[in-house]
């Protein structure tokens, strides 16, 4: 008699050729992979706080590297080394910082060997004796009037100057300009190269002055520009009279067309 014998209940043949179970987990991490999702337990930091310290000791080579790195400034001098070198991680590390530790200079540029800008003037106030803008009758531009400035003077340079007269007979005066830089001094760079010590500014600018008063008087500065512009001749006149010290006739409707109807 034969007997008929099965394998093992516990026996198992594993196929080439049979799938092998799958479970959830294996299938969610296929799909992130394909999706191109990075599992969160991998980290993208490229660079660690120990590692900062011992290649960039001090703020300024730091600031440099992540300037070169990213191209942000960031202005870390003087502040608490952890939180210095943690702002500097968290640059290089794409990660957003409080604007408080963002710079303005480029870290290159040594402060020291700059040579200093004098402070730009503000414009002298208009005198409160003129009237509103909104009474000027007519204004004539010159830039051929000598620089206020001697050296400049000495150059044969000129200034551009407004002059404006009003309705009620003022005339006033304004130099608006140019504005120009001179060095000032001389020092020695740390090469051994001379430079200036201090950039000036030569500023002409004085705001609007009066040159002749309401009543028809002329203030000193005024005396002197009135001969000055009695000087430039046009035709038989000159530009005081002619372009200046103008008087204005009014014509408006009926007016232009019979300027012999007194009655209007």
């Amino acid at each position: 008699m034969t007997k008929k014998l099965s394998p093992p209940a516990t026996a198992h043949v594993d196929s080439p050729w049979d799938d092998a179970p799958v479970t959830p987990q294996e299938i969610i991490e296929v799909a992130e992979a394909v999706a191109g999702v990075i599992p969160k337990s991998i980290s993208n930091a490229e660079y660690d706080m120990d590692g900062l310290m011992t290649d960039f000791p001090t703020a300024k080579e730091l600031e440099r590297f992540v300037f070169d790195e990213t191209g942000v400034v960031l202005n870390l001098k003087g502040r608490a080394n952890k939180l210095k070198y943690q702002t500097a991680m968290d640059v290089l590390n794409g990660v957003e910082v409080d604007p408080k530790f963002i710079g303005s200079d480029n870290p290159y540029i040594d402060r020291t060997e700059l040579i200093p800008v004098e402070d730009l003037k503000p414009v002298p106030d208009r005198d409160r004796h003129l009237p509103e803008p909104s009474q000027l009758q007519n204004i004539f531009v010159s830039n051929v009037i000598p620089h206020t400035d001697f050296e400049a003077r000495m150059q044969d340079k000129k200034i551009s100057v407004y002059f404006r007269k009003y309705k009620s007979g003022e005339i006033s005066y304004e130099i608006v300009g140019p504005i120009d830089q001179r060095p000032h001094g001389v020092k020695l760079d740390k090469f051994g190269r001379e430079r200036p010590e201090v950039i000036k500014w030569v500023d002409p600018r004085s705001g609007e002055q009066t040159i002749v008063r309401n009543d028809g008087t002329l203030t000193p500065q005024g005396r002197k520009l009135r001969g000055l512009m009695q000087s430039f001749k046009v035709n038989n006149s000159n530009q005081w009279d002619t372009w200046i010290d103008r008087e204005f006739i009014s014509l408006g409707g009926d007016g232009v067309t019979d300027v012999w109807d007194l009655s209007k």
